[in-house]
């Protein structure tokens, strides 16, 4: 594009997904709110149990920038 602008990405229910695990609670043993994503259709949340700690593994389109500022952290 020579304009400068981005490219739109795809973030529509037939977008590619991945998911990113994020701790369920803080250190004080408090859960953390989940709130969707306003940037991709495909977002949802489910909890898991990894390693015996509980998890929640947030799933996006691979190209909202939600999602790919959690996974450069």
């Amino acid at each position: 594009m020579t304009d400068g602008s981005e490219p739109q990405q795809d973030d529509t229910y037939r977008a590619p997904v991945g998911s990113v695990d994020l701790k369920a609670f803080d250190e004080d043993g408090d859960s953390y709110e989940i709130r969707a994503c306003h940037d991709c259709l495909p977002w949802y949340a489910e909890v898991v149990v990894v390693a015996g700690e509980v998890l929640v593994r947030e799933w996006y389109a691979v190209g909202c920038p939600q999602f790919q500022e959690l996974i450069r952290h």
